[in-house]
């Protein structure tokens, strides 16, 4: 910024700059109108964006100039000229408080004498409802009579007034959120939003530095000052300055509590207790000696510390019984084997760029479910509670974990920051905080980075293979990683319009990066669905599927996704002992990853292989609690192993937490045909029908249901429909092989299945465990055709 020094804006003429901070800088103005000297500070270019920006940044400073308070510097104006906008306040003659100290400590009266005044200006504004949020030495100011004024209240705030950013953000960019460290209190750091008790904690640092001289955790570097700040205790009072009162200790203490509600309550609350304790009426004056008769007491008690600080500092060089971790706050920190990756918050505030922050969550899912130890919470769970305000605890017992880890994401051009914490949900308690910033380039590294971080504070004991998993990454161009986000975030939607839409983007990737495995898995991944649901034809997608997975292994083994797709591109294949073998390697992997799990069940059932099956499934369930699909997996183990009740009770679980999931009510239909319970079940059908606006499956299992109860005329209806449909569109011939079962007509439902074996149905293999084909099983066709499916007989 040019200097002004000499100029005039408006009515003020520029006499000198007197400083410059994280907003702008500073001069001392007259005020040619009604000559008097002001202090102005001209906003950095760039702090106010638009007028929409301005005109709120006014309205608060408004509010600002409302504060008439002897303590409390005043806001007279805020005016935009020359291009440039800035803020006319009270001009204070005098030297901040940090050149006060000068690493010194005042005596105590001066602490209590400027401590109440402080607590007064704070009372003040915040009866106005204006919080600080940046409360340090250097914002305050003493005057040549040596009253104390509160700089720039308000502007910190004034700056980001968006509360939910995460504080880490800010730490090197002044820009994005109020606070420094180390004086922000712990909600700040952790996003949490701020209020006059947020305040209470940058005064207590404060006051603990007029005390001691020193600045808190004086000793640590950045990296570990957000620690410092959310998990540690600082040093007493008294040890660092043995002439303090314990009541001042307290005092200091209790504005420091991690937690708002353990500190004051409000500034006035703080300004009784130091005006009390500064008066004459409270006993001995402050800082002389103790009364004699106490004197042997005291000299006992000051040996007997020394003695117990000996015995400590011994404990500490030894490390004796964890000794050393006890006394510095680490002894204790307990052993998580369960976490849940809450959405990241996009900080851009743009909708266009939700994928970047979706797929950053998923990519952080994906490298700490590689850790066989840690149970983690996939996507399709966690992917419910974006947006949501529900309290940690209530989120962890949802999900059936011990932590959350939260945060947020914030992408500028070609850097990616991310920062995360680590939460304990019950008690809640803050473990670990931290903000990591890259260039789009090194995103793979960065991602492994913030996994790696979270497992070591969560103590969980990697294998070797694990941790070369975690520290290794590939390089990848940012244009081909960003197209794979774009896929995967419009794949996860699972409809066929976003799927097909995720197709595009994984094969832009290749083109951009044509070694690029995770993209190839993509791929693979699109093409299963698309064939699965008969969008595409099953033998065109899946000889694609399988095409892309082996493309994907052999550009890179270690990719999980790559492995399960193929197992399930050589299941359709009906190549049984290949598909366990990927299977098997993918979980291997990747034991988190919850799709495995379900499609391995999947395959354990075909293969008559039901416990294991059913312990697949709910091993999905474990890691993926809140989505449909996996709940039902475990229902159709159930149903296959003829263990209907146990699936009945699935599938209400299912319902709770999705009723209108339609499979979900086809499956329950299903199960009351076991029970031969046909009005329920043909009511749940028809609900299911309506529900997916005529699925094809559930129109076959509800002509099954009509036959069973006798409707043979609504049965031969669905059956003639079927026909003709498959006539004009695919129409998988299993189902109308089905319906034909029903009706007793087997030599036609055998013509169909052979149909579907020519046209390699995805789900013909079913057959051989569906309870509904059991009529065929005395069949001598139906044993030749489970043998041509390499199926057990």
């Amino acid at each position: 910024m040019i200097t002004l020094v000499g100029t005039a804006l408006g009515r003020y003429r520029i006499v000198e700059k007197i400083g410059a901070g994280g907003m702008g800088e500073v001069y001392r103005a007259r005020d040619e109108h009604l000559a008097r000297d002001v202090a102005i500070k001209i906003l950095s270019a760039g702090t106010l964006t638009d007028a929409s920006a301005r005109k709120r940044f006014h309205k608060e400073a408004l509010a600002l100039s409302m504060v008439n308070h002897p303590n409390v510097a005043t806001i007279y104006d805020f005016e935009t000229q020359q291009g440039m906008d800035f803020l006319v306040m009270e001009y204070i003659p005098g030297i901040t408080l940090n050149a006060k100290l000068a690493a010194r400590p005042l005596p105590e009266k001066d602490v209590l004498r400027l401590g109440v005044q402080f607590a007064e200006g704070l009372s003040a504004a915040h009866e106005h409802g204006i919080v600080h949020c940046d409360l340090k030495p250097g914002n305050l100011r003493l005057t040549v009579d040596g009253r104390l004024k509160i700089l720039d209240f308000g502007l910190a705030k004034l700056q980001c007034p968006v509360t939910d950013i995460a504080a880490t953000d800010c730490l090197s960019d002044r820009q994005w959120l109020p606070g420094t460290l180390p004086y922000m209190a712990p909600e700040q750091l952790l996003g949490r939003g701020v209020d006059a008790r947020t305040d209470i904690y940058g005064a207590g640092w404060v006051l603990y530095e007029m005390a001691t001289g020193q600045r808190p955790f004086a000793e640590l570097e950045r990296s570990q000052l957000i620690d410092a700040v959310l998990r540690r205790s600082p040093v007493p009072l008294t040890v660092l300055n043995p002439k303090l009162s314990p009541e001042l200790e307290r005092i200091v203490g209790k504005c420091l509590e991690k937690e708002p509600e353990n500190r004051y309550q409000s500034a006035k609350e703080l300004a009784v207790d130091l005006r009390r304790l500064s008066a004459p009426s409270t006993g001995a004056a402050v800082g002389t000696a103790a009364p004699k008769p106490w004197r042997g007491l005291v000299s006992a008690t000051i040996a007997s510390l020394a003695a117990l600080l000996l015995i400590a500092a011994l404990l500490v060089a030894l490390n004796a019984g964890d000794w050393r971790e006890r006394l510095l706050g680490r002894y204790g920190h307990p052993h998580i084997s369960s976490l849940a990756v809450l959405p990241l918050t996009n900080l851009s505030r743009d909708p266009e760029q939700q994928y970047f922050a979706d797929g950053m969550t998923e990519e952080l899912i994906t490298n700490l479910g590689k850790i066989s130890r840690l149970r983690v919470i996939s996507r399709s769970s966690v992917m419910q509670y974006e947006g949501h305000s529900k309290p940690t605890p209530q989120i962890a017992k949802e999900l059936n974990v011990e932590a959350v880890v939260e945060g947020s994401v914030l992408r500028s051009g070609n850097r990616v920051r991310i920062s995360a914490q680590l939460v304990q949900a019950n008690p809640e308690k803050y473990l670990w905080a931290e903000s990591y910033e890259r260039d789009l380039n090194d995103i793979l590294a960065l991602q492994r980075e913030v996994a790696q971080a979270i497992a070591e504070e969560v103590q969980i004991e990697l294998s070797p293979q694990e941790t070369t998993r975690l520290r290794s990454a590939r390089t990848v161009k940012p244009d081909a990683y960003e197209a794979y986000l774009k896929g995967r975030y419009f794949w996860n939607k699972r409809d066929r319009e976003g799927v097909a839409k995720g197709l595009q983007y994984f094969e832009q990737a290749v083109k951009l990066e044509p070694n690029y495995g995770l993209a190839y898995a993509g791929m693979s991944d699109s093409y299963i669905i698309l064939g699965g649901n008969y969008w595409l034809p099953p033998h065109e997608a899946f000889a694609k599927a399988k095409a892309s997975a082996l493309k994907a292994v052999e550009i890179d083994g270690s990719i999980s996704e790559a492995h399960t797709s193929l197992a399930q591109a050589m299941e359709l294949e009906w190549d049984w002992e290949g598909a366990e073998r990927e299977y098997k390697q993918a979980l291997a992997l990747n034991p988190g990853y919850a799709t495995a799990h379900q499609w391995f069940s999947f395959f354990l059932s075909i293969m008559g292989r039901h416990e294991k099956a059913i312990m697949e499934a709910k091993h999905a369930v474990e890691l993926d609690p809140l989505s449909p699909i996996i709940s039902l997996r475990l229902a159709q183990a159930f149903y296959v192993a003829r263990r209907y009740q146990e699936a009945k009770d699935a599938l209400k679980r299912t319902l709770e937490v999705s009723p209108d999931f339609f499979f979900a009510r086809h499956f329950m239909g299903v199960v009351d045909l076991q029970d031969h319970k046909f009005e329920e079940s043909i009511a749940e059908l028809q609900t299911a029908a309506a529900l997916s606006q005529g699925d094809d499956e559930t129109t076959a299992v509800l002509g099954y249901a009509y036959a069973l109860s006798g409707r043979k005329r609504e049965a031969e209806k669905v059956l003639d429909s079927l026909k003709e449909q498959s006539k004009k569109r695919y129409v998988a011939p299993r189902l109308i092989a089905l319906v034909c079962v029903s009706l007793n007509k087997k030599g036609e439902a055998f013509e169909w299945l052979e149909e579907g074996y020519k046209q390699r149905d995805s789900e013909i293999p079913s057959i051989g465990v569906e309870p509904m084909f059991d009529p065929l099983h005395s069949d001598p066709r139906f044993h030749d055709l489970l043998h041509r499916l390499n199926l057990p007989i």
